[in-house]
């Protein structure tokens, strides 16, 4: 399934420049406080006014767009702050108020401006899942695209998945590829976790050869691959983003799964089944050639242990171990 229209922002204002409409990208740079949002949230403003995305939940839209239409029409970016009342955030369901930077960046050719070629680049990374954080300078404007493994400031958020400044005064927007969740298994179990999963931000695929269990029926709008699960995995190519859970409870199947999973880059490997029958995989994946390091990354028996006994339930263990292991390393 495709990204939201609210998560290609950087594509929506490349997208207007090069319609001829003009576009600036407004980020949120620095929170305090109950801040709406959180640093790297974006806003797309093109020529005409039209708008996509968010830096405050509503509350500060309309000023931020004002100054974007005159930074289109100066050429000159700007740092806009902005304190948001204990009223106003009232409004827009905060417990109380904060205070937020934004950065407002015209597209477009000129000295100060966000570099169509720059911009270019960073919506070809985003469309091949490489990830890539932009760097720019508040005071002198100085723009810089950074890989992982460039620069120790970058690097460090990059692990922690949040866009902020550096101490050297650099903003950071950190582009990492959207995470993923590939389940195997079109079980009952299945059903709510690809719903919570796309709620928690995941985009979901669903692997299972049985053509009866894996219907569109019984998975209305999901991904559905048909093909033998190493195969769709090997095709799928899972990376540093990707969450892998196997649930079949048929090692013809979840094994193959497994050992392209283990081969893998993924950042969480979960297989249902007991501690009995885990044990039984381990034997299984050692004669395999699977040493002790690879076979610990699996959570076996899948999700955390909260007492889960309904599919939804165990749906939210499995998430939540998902999420703590994100989260938490």
């Amino acid at each position: 399934m495709q990204a939201q229209d609210h998560d290609r922002i950087p594509e929506i204002a490349l997208g207007w420049h090069q319609q001829g409409k003009g576009a600036a990208l407004a980020t949120v740079v620095e929170t305090w406080g109950s801040a709406p949002r959180q640093a790297g949230s974006q806003l797309a403003i093109s020529g005409d006014g039209q708008i996509m995305g968010s830096v405050s939940g509503g509350c500060v839209e309309g000023a931020v767009v004002t100054e974007a239409m005159d930074a289109m029409a100066d050429g000159l970016p700007r740092v806009l702050t902005f304190g948001v009342s204990d009223e106003t955030a009232f409004a827009v369901g905060l417990a109380c108020g904060g205070t937020i930077r934004v950065l407002v960046e015209p597209v477009g050719d000129g000295a100060a401006r966000l570099p169509v070629p720059m911009l270019t680049q960073l919506v070809a990374a985003r469309a091949e899942r490489r990830a890539l954080a932009y760097a720019v300078h508040p005071e002198t404007w100085a723009r810089d695209l950074l890989a992982p493994g460039q620069d120790a400031a970058a690097d460090q958020r990059f692990r922690s998945d949040k866009s902020g400044m550096s101490e050297d005064g650099r903003f950071l927007a950190i582009h990492n590829p959207p995470l993923r969740m590939i389940v195997v298994g079109a079980v009952h179990i299945a059903q709510p976790l690809l719903t919570i999963a796309r709620t928690c931000g995941y985009d979901p695929t669903l692997i299972d050869p049985r053509g009866a269990f894996g219907s569109a029926e019984r998975f209305p709008g999901e991904t559905i691959v048909e093909d033998w699960p190493d195969e769709a995995l090997a095709a799928l190519k899972p990376d540093a983003r990707t969450a892998i859970v196997t649930l079949t409870h048929d090692s013809k199947l979840d094994d193959p799964a497994i050992k392209v999973a283990l081969a893998s880059d993924c950042f969480y490997l979960g297989c249902l089944g007991s501690t009995r029958t885990h044990a039984k995989r381990v034997e299984r994946l050692q004669d395999a050639g699977f040493d002790a390091v690879a076979i610990a990354r699996i959570h076996a028996p899948v999700g955390l242990d909260i007492g889960a006994k309904s599919p939804a339930e165990i749906a939210v263990s499995v998430m939540a171990q998902i999420t703590q292991r994100l989260r938490k390393g």
